[in-house]
């Protein structure tokens, strides 16, 4: 009889999974139980070939393989290591020397054929889970460990072939530990994909860009094609603050179960910027599938989910955006399984103002009928538009803009500007959980958002005269407290006011 501890993986959370194993003299042969699936069925071919190419032949015995808790779906190819150790003590032809406190050790891992240990899907979450539950020693393939290398207070062992692990129970060999590496040390990596120096004119778009990245906005771009819509969607990334450790964690636990990390790389640093194609599924962007998995929506947690192309996505995909973007939570019901996943993305999307792209273009004539374009629009509801919070027309650039030799702004300069409103709010907002404006319940509108009398009078003349929605009326407030904030007051004036009721003012034009 054997028992190792490893790890296995449910939404974003690992969860303790004991490996237990037991020879009888019987028919030889292999049997696993405890509700796996055919990924960990098939353990049982590999492991045995990975032992015998790692120079240990398996007597012929009957052996049982349980992965406890019983009652828990076993997924995944990342039990092939324990079991394989398990198999060798319990059969007698790997006796640990000296012996080692098997309790306080988990291994997970993927074998091949030749015993080499490839990496796998999740690896952050299992080592956070294993960690919390008390683990000193965690035995992991090498081109997982740079992946779990911020996580302190635990020993990290890496390895790339069975026999090191063999030689290491048996005393043979010492693993080399996993040099921690510190988030400071990541954070100084991190540099933004698009410059927002490349952007030439663009100043109207420009700013709403950094006040939509100073407060967490969601925003619109409609605007004729080769305008800049979508370089100034990548700049966002880049003048967003740097991710917090938390936030890290956060994120590279969603894109490490979906086996989105790049090979070699830590935690994530850059914030990430999901653009899925316009033919993207309900489930590829909500998350689903047979397993729950998660979808854009989730792998954009903490960062920017861009929509290009908004009105060529499918009816059902952009409706089912409406509960993430309200709660910051999307919940994934299948009939194998049930998962929350974090959804707190900024939604940036970008349309033509209809199908030929030039309706309002003071550069090309508008070849479209007025039913096409009205079936165009509408193919973007007004529910979704009302959770927008600015909404930009973007024209095309005049070529002496073009071949102007002025520099522009770079990211640098826009991004201390929204760290340092970001700043403000995060101590506005201290022991509320909020971290920006738009994160803001109503009553915290309400709370922290009152504009002066002559900015009351502005707004309550606008909402009656635009016909505003109360949802409208409530995100023109948290605007206006982010342009209050990029400009360092504390009161929301009439001229904040004005500004944040110009990015409510294309819904008039284009939907009306």
């Amino acid at each position: 009889m054997a028992s190792l501890l490893s790890f296995g993986v449910t939404g974003v959370n690992g969860y303790q999974v004991h490996v237990e194993v037991f020879g009888t003299e019987s028919m030889p042969g292999i049997e696993i139980i405890g509700l796996p699936d055919a990924s960990v069925k098939e353990s049982k071919d590999r492991v045995n070939a990975a032992i015998i190419n790692s120079g240990k032949q398996m007597n012929p015995r009957r052996i049982t393989v349980n992965l406890a808790p019983a009652d828990t779906k076993k997924e995944g190819p990342c039990f092939d290591l324990p079991i394989a150790v398990g198999m060798m003590i319990a059969d007698g032809i790997l006796i640990p020397d000296p012996p080692t406190d098997l309790k306080s050790v988990a291994l997970f891992g993927e074998l091949s054929l030749d015993g080499s240990v490839q990496p796998i899907n999740g690896a952050l979450p299992m080592v956070i889970s294993a960690k919390e539950n008390g683990i000193s020693t965690v035995i992991l393939p090498e081109k997982n460990a740079c992946e779990v290398s911020c996580i302190q207070d635990i020993r990290i062992l890496p390895v790339s072939h069975l026999r090191q692990v063999i030689a290491w129970f048996e005393g043979k060999m010492e693993l080399a530990e996993q040099k921690q590496v510190s988030f400071e040390a990541l954070k100084n990596e991190a540099v933004p994909v698009v410059d927002m120096a490349q952007i030439k004119g663009q100043k109207g778009a420009r700013r709403a860009v950094e006040v939509a990245a100073a407060g967490g906005h969601n925003m619109l771009m409609i605007g004729v094609p080769g305008s800049g819509k979508t370089m100034l969607a990548r700049c966002i990334p880049g003048i967003l603050p740097p991710m917090t450790f938390e936030e890290s964690l956060e994120t590279t636990r969603i894109h490490s179960i979906c086996g989105k990390l790049q090979a070699g790389k830590g935690l994530m640093v850059n914030r990430p910027f999901c653009a899925p194609h316009h033919n993207a599924s309900v489930a590829s962007l909500i998350g689903g599938g047979q397993d729950a998995k998660p979808g854009e929506v989730s792998l954009a947690h903490n960062g920017v989910l861009f929509l290009d192309e908004l009105p060529e996505f499918s009816r059902s995909a952009l409706e089912a955006l409406r509960q993430p973007l309200e709660d910051g939570i999307v919940s994934v019901a299948r009939v194998r399984r049930q998962a929350q996943y974090q959804s707190s993305f900024m939604l940036v999307a970008a349309m033509n103002p209809c199908p030929c792209g030039f309706y309002g273009s003071n550069r090309r004539t508008c070849r479209c009928t007025p039913p096409e374009i009205r079936r165009y629009l509408d193919r973007v509801s007004g529910p979704l538009l009302d959770r927008i919070d600015l909404q930009i027309e973007v024209d095309s650039v005049p070529i002496n803009e073009i071949n102007d030799s002025e520099p522009s702004e770079s990211s640098a300069v826009v991004a201390a500007r929204v760290r340092k409103a970001r700043e403000i709010q995060l101590k506005r907002y201290e022991g509320t959980g909020k971290y920006c404006n738009a994160q803001l319940t109503n009553a915290e509108v309400k709370q922290f958002c009152t504009p002066d009398a002559e900015g009351t009078a502005l707004l309550n003349a606008a909402v009656d005269s635009l016909h505003l929605s109360m949802r409208a009326y409530q995100r023109i407030l948290k605007v206006a407290r982010t342009i209050a904030d990029l400009a360092g007051e504390e009161t929301i004036s009439s001229a904040h006011i004005a500004e944040a009721v110009q990015y409510r003012e294309l819904d008039q034009k284009y939907w009306r």
